[in-house]
């Protein structure tokens, strides 16, 4: 897992500022978490996708975005709530989810949003 600023999230999964269609900018999907340090659902799904991320190393990338440091990244996006995700397949349009998900609904997600088995 990786925590990104607005300028590593521009090269690493969408440049926002350039670009008005979506286009990605990963070798692989990924998931990015919307959260913050004060967020009790958000630390509860931390080591959730911490084991993910090691689980489907190579295959997924999981990155953290601070809603508190990164602002306007998280405006950019809508973030209205914490957690969201941000589930983000190598084609076709990323998909959000807001709330503490569960494994077995990130996993579900992973197969069937992202295709990776």
């Amino acid at each position: 897992m990786q925590n990104l600023d607005a300028e590593a999230f521009k090269t690493k999964v969408f440049d926002f500022e350039t670009h008005k269609e979506w286009k990605f900018a990963g070798d692989k999907p990924c998931i990015v978490d919307f959260y913050a340090d004060w967020c009790g659902p958000c630390r509860m799904v931390a080591p959730v996708l911490e084991e993910l991320s090691k689980k489907y190393a190579g295959k997924v990338d999981v990155y953290k975005v601070n809603t508190d440091e990164q602002q306007a990244l998280a405006a950019a996006f809508g973030i209205q709530s914490i957690p969201s995700m941000l589930f983000i397949p190598m084609t076709g349009k990323p998909q959000m989810a807001q709330g503490a998900l569960p494994k077995e609904t990130l996993e579900k997600v992973i197969g069937e949003v992202l295709s990776v088995k």
